[in-house]
């Protein structure tokens, strides 16, 4: 028998014989966090089935075979928003536990830790609790460590992190980028035989590099995306589709699932990652595991089988109308020209919504292979464990609104349901579906009180989430909207949703540190660039009402509450500066305790 157990100290129990199983439930749990990327509901069908009453996506065929099987064995948190519809800030909200205003984290920024309102990351936190941390994969979590003298040193979040680069570098990948040792960034496919093909678009007039990117276009079917009345480019521009150059299991996702594997497998051991070494768990401590897939972010090239297999359906294809566009807010629009898809035509479009539901499908088995090793690893060594599987960091569009990508505070953007399994079938019952709103800050509470963390303690009151355990079990507020707020490419902009509305706006003209903190609660209606949706009448979000007088009332309350919370429930923003070395924080609190989780519109 294992005598891990957790850090209330039970130890004694074993020494006096009591049973087995009394001593498996003060275990720490062994703990699994996976997490897709750029992954929209519509693609698993438990999804589709609480939220929208069918299996299928609205725009078509999908497979999710292993999700559906995880969703019965666990509870489903259905109505689950990201904090924000961008990958860095929505995985900071994630290891930090906090809303993107009390974190300072906004967009892409490097940022550090020995800024004054900084807290240890969930997995630093899930080690103070006796915990080995492991990471495969993608992390985008951009903490840098920071010396006292104000210099960048090393920082490792995770004690074994497996990154993609390294694997791509290695050639345990389909598709990598990087820079290599000369400063030169490039993209490069790698073949089912090794063969690194390198495009660089540094080396754009380079006629060999011009070659190999004619090549793998054609080889591998790539669409690129591309701004209307712009020639598509041979090295700019994500891949929207296409086809992996390598079979099912060879892909860099393959190789994150292969490795968690390798390294639960060799208790104690080495194992090689190509010509690197890692060690092995060891069995004598919990473990807290997360896997960062890559699917179904661009590139979207799935592995052949799937893509011929999507390639036999036809997909519906969402359409945007002029009056929609005109109707929309400047910031809004300004993302939706940035990535728009529907000058496209409808054989690229159906090519782009076939492979990304293809990658997704792919995805699917990956993680039930992860799901399956982890837990095997664990009931041998008859440890307790649970699974965090998180629908990716925010969504992305298919031509809905006009545009692929992700950053605008729509449906589509930022509804990601989140699982919830564990071995304790109490706190996560099987097959429950909570409709209750749920947040991605509620990722770190919900990991340290599974691991034994005394949340009352003074010193996790940084953390902005909920247990989603005490969710479950009606002990948590209820939450009557769910908030959120996001820079890049929009500029400031945060949001609020209600069951029944969803409202967003503009926070302040610039981006720029301190400056203008309080700009929004006197500019005019009409200067916040406002979007008002009313999900009941327009679940789609097409119609903005933003101006429309029967809903001044709603509108106002909306404001004044999102306001409140993000420029004035201790907001903090920082000066990271451009490297991430920057600790100057700007503080803003004129409204403390406004996030109260109430709103009431009527």
């Amino acid at each position: 028998m294992n005598m891990r157990v957790n850090i209330t100290g039970f130890l004694f129990l074993s020494v006096f014989g009591f049973s087995k199983q009394l001593v498996a439930q003060e275990q720490q749990p062994n703990i699994l966090w996976v997490l897709t990327d750029d992954q929209r509901y519509d693609s698993v069908k438990t999804f589709n089935q609480a939220i929208d009453g069918r299996e299928m996506s609205e725009l078509g065929y999908i497979e999710s075979p292993n999700v559906d099987a995880l969703a019965a064995q666990g509870t489903t948190f259905i109505n689950t928003y990201c904090q924000a519809t961008g990958c860095a800030p929505s995985r900071a909200s994630m290891h930090t536990g906090r809303y993107p205003f009390r974190s300072g984290i906004y967009e892409f920024e490097w940022h550090n830790d020995k800024a004054e309102h900084v807290k240890p990351s969930l997995p630093e936190q899930m080690a103070n609790l006796g915990y080995q941390t492991f990471h495969v994969g993608k992390l985008g979590f951009r903490l840098r460590g920071l010396s006292d003298e104000g210099k960048l040193i090393k920082h490792k979040v995770y004690e074994t992190d497996i990154d993609f680069r390294t694997l791509g570098f290695e050639g345990l990948t389909d598709y990598s980028y990087g820079s290599l040792p000369g400063g030169e960034k490039i993209a490069f496919f790698v073949t089912p035989e090794g063969e690194f093909e390198k495009v660089s678009e540094v080396l754009e007039n380079d006629e060999e590099n011009r070659k190999t990117a004619i090549k793998v276009t054609k080889k591998y079917d790539l669409k690129r995306h591309h701004k209307k009345n712009q020639k598509e480019s041979l090295y700019k521009g994500m891949i929207i589709s296409g086809v992996s150059p390598r079979k099912a299991g060879k892909t860099r996702d393959g190789y994150y699932a292969h490795f968690l594997n390798e390294y639960l497998v060799n208790e104690n051991k080495e194992f090689n990652v190509g010509k690197l070494k890692f060690k092995g768990v060891d069995p004598s401590k919990p473990v807290f595991a997360h896997v960062g897939f890559d699917f179904p972010h661009t590139p979207v090239i799935p592995p052949a089988d799937y893509r011929e297999r999507f390639q036999k359906h036809t997909y519906k294809i969402p359409t945007v109308t002029e009056k929609e566009l005109k109707n929309m807010s400047k910031q809004v629009k300004r993302s939706v020209n940035y990535k728009y898809t529907d000058h496209f035509t409808d054989k690229e479009k159906q090519k782009m919504i076939q492979d990304y539901y293809a990658f997704c499908a792919y995805g699917d088995r990956l993680v039930g292979q992860t799901v399956k090793d982890f837990k095997a690893y664990s009931e041998k060594q008859n440890q307790p464990w649970m699974v965090i599987y998180v629908c990716g960091d925010h969504g992305w569009k298919l031509n809905e609104h006009g545009a692929t990508g992700k950053f605008t505070p729509w449906e589509w953007d930022s509804h990601n349901p989140i699982i919830v399994v564990s071995s304790d079938k109490k706190k996560f019952p099987a097959g429950k579906i909570v409709t209750d709103f749920t947040e991605f800050v509620d990722i770190a509470p919900t990991a340290l009180n599974a691991a034994g963390a005394n949340l009352k303690d003074s010193k996790y009151n940084y953390l902005d989430g909920l247990d989603m355990a005490k969710v479950v079990s009606k002990k948590a507020p209820v939450r009557d909207y769910i908030v959120g707020e996001t820079h890049a490419v929009i500029g400031p902009r945060a949001y609020i949703r209600t069951k029944d509305y969803t409202l967003s706006l503009q926070t302040r003209p610039t981006k720029k540190e301190g400056e203008d903190m309080k700009w929004a609660l006197t500019a005019s209606w009409k200067d916040l660039d406002p979007e008002l949706y009313d999900f009941k009448k327009d679940p789609k979000e097409i119609n903005n009402v933003a101006f429309d007088k029967k809903y001044k009332k709603v509108a106002k309350k909306m404001r004044e509450k999102l306001l409140n919370i993000v420029l004035g429930d201790n907001r903090v923003e920082v000066d990271w500066e451009k490297r991430g070395t920057g600790t100057k924080i700007y503080r803003s609190n004129f409204a403390p305790e406004a996030h109260d989780y109430k709103l009431k519109l009527k």
